[in-house]
């Protein structure tokens, strides 16, 4: 490739939020645009690291940058707005607006440094890792509401406006619901300065619903919030309140470890 064709490349970002906004940034010093995205040029996005294989290894790759307030800010990356956020790498020709894609995966661990942020992205031959083959278990593998359970989400979401917040215990409360039927649940805010982050709900204290992280900043009593109920995954609560053992995903009668290495005894 000669340098003329080298000068005129420089890399961009495509970040989609799991919130649904889609962020573009460039090396480039100037902004540019593609398939529709502008790709900004400032906070900018460089990237630390990025090595690409033939094989079913995992590609590694880092991106540093900038922390600004409208594009990506320390509250947003500590609130967790970039969790899991699918992220495609590539090339732009930024005179003939020719791009050359060159990595897919998701953000992973993210890390204030001086003056900006550096994150982890995960390579989409990271799938590769997962065991296909199902593992005997006493609970249900499948996850709830969702294939292999079968059951039907709208009959358990509930889209409620939140009567209580306890900052201290992460614990919020909503009127009118059974608090113990959503333990093991997801919570996803619907409005306001949290809007799309998600929470699973770890406990149930006295009615309140206990979340898996600190309540977002700008969320207020009166803030509706998508509700999920959850499942212990046992075979007892699959039979008496689901009535669904027939797509229970599990082993719950198998003889355990102790049965099966013990010794004979005469009777």
């Amino acid at each position: 490739m000669s340098a003329d064709v080298l000068s005129t490349e420089a890399f961009f970002w495509r970040i989609e939020r799991r919130d649904g906004v889609t962020l573009g940034f460039t090396s480039h010093d100037r902004d540019l645009a593609h398939d529709g995205l502008r790709l900004r040029a400032a906070p900018g996005i460089r990237p630390a690291a990025l090595r690409l294989t033939a094989d079913i290894t995992g590609d590694d790759a880092q991106m540093d940058g900038a922390l600004t307030h409208d594009a990506i800010s320390a509250g947003d990356l500590e609130a967790g707005r970039f969790d899991g956020a699918g992220v495609m790498v590539g090339t732009i020709d930024w005179q003939t607006g020719t791009t050359k894609e060159l990595y897919y995966g998701t953000i992973g661990e993210t890390e204030a440094v001086v003056d900006g942020f550096a994150a982890q992205l995960r390579s989409v031959k990271a799938a590769l890792d997962y065991d296909p083959v199902p593992r005997t278990s006493p609970g249900c593998r499948a996850r709830f509401c969702a294939p292999g359970c079968n059951l039907s989400p709208s009959r358990f979401t509930h889209d409620l406006p939140v009567t209580a917040i306890e900052h201290q215990a992460n614990a919020v409360t909503f009127s009118g619901i059974a608090p113990a039927d959503f333990l093991f649940g997801e919570l996803r805010w619907l409005e306001g300065a949290a809007v799309g982050l998600r929470h699973s709900i770890i406990g149930e204290d006295g009615g309140d619903l206990v979340l898996d992280g600190p309540i977002p900043a700008g969320v207020e009593p009166g803030t509706r919030a998508l509700l999920r109920e959850g499942c212990d995954r046992t075979i007892a609560t699959c039979a008496s309140r689901f009535g669904n053992v027939l797509n229970f995903r599990g082993e719950p009668f198998l003889p355990g470890n102790d049965l099966v290495a013990g010794y004979p005894s005469r009777s």
